[in-house]
């Protein structure tokens, strides 16, 4: 199948920007020292393949799934194959001990771009998971900002999301906390960062789980009425390699909306899956209909779908990836926006975050109002939209 076709465009986002600045991004490649955190995900692999593709002297790569750190091996070599340059993958926590000797070991790097990411809405419906995420998306990022700091690192890149601009989940309220840090941080080593739509097909994603569900011979479920903007996951990594190794001091990159680029509803995308595959999508009213029908329409080439509106927290009416408050750069790239920043934070503010959520673990017991609570703190202007409704009560 072909994902940009499914996704509603024929052709690629990046192509005359990556072109323009090839040589630079090979030469900087070729000569750079690189560390890859959460590079087995699907954004983490996409970012190691434009690396390991312009052959650098060292790319090391950490992430906790140990077996997508193996197909990312396999993956690698069935396509490009082998570097002369020191290529090596650690199944490790960057949280930890184990991290931390890793960093003391390898002497250091020239740039360390972090991939690792709690980033799904459905992670803030309990308070543990909702601490985890505190813990990966803003926490981990500033160890890891000092640790590349002291190992002597020329830029640190990190991803932050769409939904990172006027938040209103949870979720995209710990990546705008993180841009917070960032920010602070940029004054000691000089920082990316990349917010931009959508993964098509990334794992867990909706248009994954469509995978699954096809495999498996499962009814389709996906909201009617969220319109998302989508990217491919080689886009993925091009924008992020882009503002890794071109951005400035405290960048942020997004793709530029524009006839290449725009809005279409997950629904659109099951149906235009099913008919690439052989198949009508058959509406069902509810998930028993559709689950209790399964058998009957498939013999009729025929896939039971529940295309609902939606009513779970957290989901954003609308993606945009700035706000009127932002600077923003239209004329660098063709198909790239920059969002120029200023290092402005509140140190105070900062303080209280950390001290807040230090004392909430030392008790060993917190709930999730206490966390909404400390992110109101942070962002007063917060959207947070909970119904009360989550994904996981959902097909």
């Amino acid at each position: 199948m072909n994902v940009l076709e499914l996704i509603g465009r024929d052709q690629p986002l990046f192509d005359a920007d990556i072109a323009g600045s090839e040589a630079e991004l090979s030469a900087q490649v070729a000569e750079g020292r690189f560390l890859v955190i959460g590079g087995a995900g699907s954004i983490g692999q996409a970012v190691v393949r434009e690396i390991f593709k312009r052959h650098p002297r060292v790319l090391h790569v950490v992430d906790i799934s140990e077996n997508n750190m193996v197909e990312l091996v396999r993956d690698l070599r069935s396509t490009l194959g082998y570097i002369d340059g020191d290529f090596r993958t650690f199944a490790i926590d960057c949280g930890s001990v184990e991290f931390d000797a890793l960093m003391r070991w390898s002497a250091g790097y020239d740039y360390v771009l972090n991939l690792s990411a709690l980033k799904h809405v459905r992670s803030e419906k309990d308070p543990f998971t909702l601490m985890r995420m505190v813990d990966v998306n803003i926490l981990n990022t500033v160890a890891t900002i000092d640790q590349a700091q002291a190992g002597g690192a020329r830029k640190y890149f990190c991803v932050s999301t769409d939904k990172a601009a006027n938040p209103v989940n949870m979720m995209g309220a710990s990546k705008r906390i993180m841009e917070m840090f960032l920010m602070r941080a940029s004054l000691e080593l000089p920082i990316s960062t990349a917010r931009f739509a959508n993964v098509a097909f990334s794992d867990g994603s909706l248009l994954h789980g469509f995978n699954q569900r096809f495999a498996k011979r499962q009814p389709f479920a996906a909201p009617s009425d969220v319109r998302r903007y989508f990217v491919t996951p080689q886009e993925s990594g091009e924008l992020c390699l882009m503002s890794c190794l071109l951005g400035e001091n405290r960048d942020i990159f997004f793709p530029k909306l524009s006839e290449r680029l725009h809005l279409i509803t997950f629904a659109e995308i099951a149906e235009r899956y099913l008919a690439a595959r052989g198949y009508e999508a058959f509406p069902c009213a509810t998930e028993d209909e559709a689950r209790a029908c399964i058998d009957e329409r498939l013999a009729q080439r025929q896939w039971p779908c529940c295309f609902l509106a939606s009513d779970t927290s957290g989901e954003k009416d609308f993606e945009e990836f700035y706000t009127d408050r932002e600077t923003l750069d239209m004329a660098r790239f063709e198909s790239i926006g920059v969002i120029r920043n200023e290092p402005l934070f509140d140190t105070s503010k900062l303080a209280f975050f950390t001290t807040r959520i230090d004392a909430l673990k030392a008790s060993r017991e917190w709930d999730r109002d206490a966390l909404v609570e400390l992110f109101h703190a942070m962002l007063p202007e917060f959207g947070h939209k909970d119904t009360g409704k989550y994904l996981d009560d959902k097909m």
